[in-house]
């Protein structure tokens, strides 16, 4: 056991790290890999590959993605603003790559190959793209005179045009919405609001008329007209779980579901534990987002406070668009659920994303006198 005596980097990371938040993103690595059991032999079999193929290349993601996650935490607010930094370089760099040399799978440049496995690097760049919002929003309060704020639209500008050029309207939707409500704490006017809404609701009109793939999905959300093999089954899948759901390896309809185990690995889960087990899953995702946000609240730093919202906005938007297409609430769209479905690049993004929650959560003796500050003032007793 770790003393409170002992000052060395683990003990200290031990002492000062958000545990809560610690548990409940390994939980949800360990709910991935029980689930991968359930949902991807079939997948493997049905294309020709050892039926425990997919589940050990999860397991294989699992290690490097939880030592990111712990490596990441330790970092200062400062060094997660600089790995960001780099890393969004470097992923934004990719992304142009991949729209040239990319592998092309249904019409789209996402991803890069290397060897036997293929990167998607704007998986990469939505943590580190929050972060250095986050970092622009918080400049431009603390100097109003620094343009931030300008520089943040201009880079929301450059990643929402190579996420539309690849095409990939999910992740562009998701990016938008977390950048908005980071752009709402910033404290912007209503009119910039007003008019940025304006642009993102022309953009989804823009793309409903201008791509034939998404006018497809919408139509058939709207009408209930065309090839809806994949809904119309996962929809299935959750109907025969009930409540405590068949039994591990005992679902049937999830055999015949093509994209079980990653973007419909929620149905798989509905149909062999039940609702109250997709519930309680439902409920970690919610810990998550509204733990983030209560400190998110009770920070007096704007970088960190806008950073920790954004990022457990991320998650929870990310979570809410998978679920939201398990339940057919929403038009079909390739999103992974984090944490729990299959795919490497995702994992190990996701857990990058949780490791710089955990970093820039720590309990520091800085913030912890800023945090009572702000609850005398709170309260009604003046300051120390």
């Amino acid at each position: 056991m770790v003393s409170r005596a002992d000052r060395g980097p683990l003990a200290d990371w031990f002492w000062t790290i958000d545990r809560f938040f610690l548990v409940a993103f390994v939980l949800l690595m360990g709910i991935g890999f029980m689930l991968s059991f359930a949902a991807s032999p079939a997948v493997a079999e049905r294309i020709g590959l050892p039926s425990f193929h997919f589940v050990e290349r999860h397991a294989l993601f699992i290690l490097p993605s939880l030592a990111v996650m712990i490596g990441l935490s330790f970092l200062t607010p400062r060094q997660v603003r600089r790995t960001a930094i780099i890393l969004l370089v470097i992923s934004l760099a990719l992304m142009v790559l991949a729209l040239f040399f990319g592998v092309e799978v249904k019409g789209s440049r996402r991803w890069i190959g290397v060897g036997t496995f293929s990167i998607q690097p704007s998986e990469f760049m939505k943590p580190a793209f929050v972060v250095v919002c986050a970092w622009l929003f918080a400049e431009h309060a603390r100097q109003p005179e620094i343009p931030g704020n300008l520089f943040a639209i201009i880079l929301f500008g450059i990643v929402a045009a190579l996420l539309v050029a690849q095409p990939d309207l999910g992740q562009t939707i998701l990016t938008s919405v977390v950048w908005g409500g980071m752009f709402f704490m910033a404290g912007m006017p209503w009119l910039w609001i007003v008019l940025l809404g304006g642009v993102g609701t022309g953009g989804i009109l823009a793309a409903y008329y201008m791509l034939p793939h998404v006018t497809a999905r919408f139509d058939k959300f709207l009408t209930g007209e065309g090839d809806r093999f994949q809904i119309e089954t996962a929809h299935e899948a959750i109907l025969q779980g009930g409540w405590f759901g068949q039994g591990p390896g005992e679902g049937i309809v999830k055999r015949i579901l093509p994209d079980s185990h990653t973007d419909f690995i929620f149905s798989v889960a509905a149909e062999e534990f039940g609702i109250i087990f997709c519930m309680a899953l439902v409920a970690v995702f919610a810990f998550v987002v509204l733990r983030g946000l209560n400190h998110a609240f009770k920070e007096g730093n704007d970088f960190n406070r806008f950073a920790v919202a954004g990022l457990v906005l991320q998650i929870g938007m990310q979570s809410l668009i998978n679920i939201g297409v398990n339940l057919e609430l929403m038009p079909a769209k390739g999103m992974t659920l984090p944490l729990i479905s299959y795919g490497g690049s995702s994992m190990i993004a996701i857990s990058i994303t949780a490791g710089f929650i955990l970093a820039l959560t720590r309990h520091r003796p800085e913030k912890r006198a800023k945090e009572k500050s702000l609850f005398r003032v709170a309260q009604g007793v003046p300051a120390e």
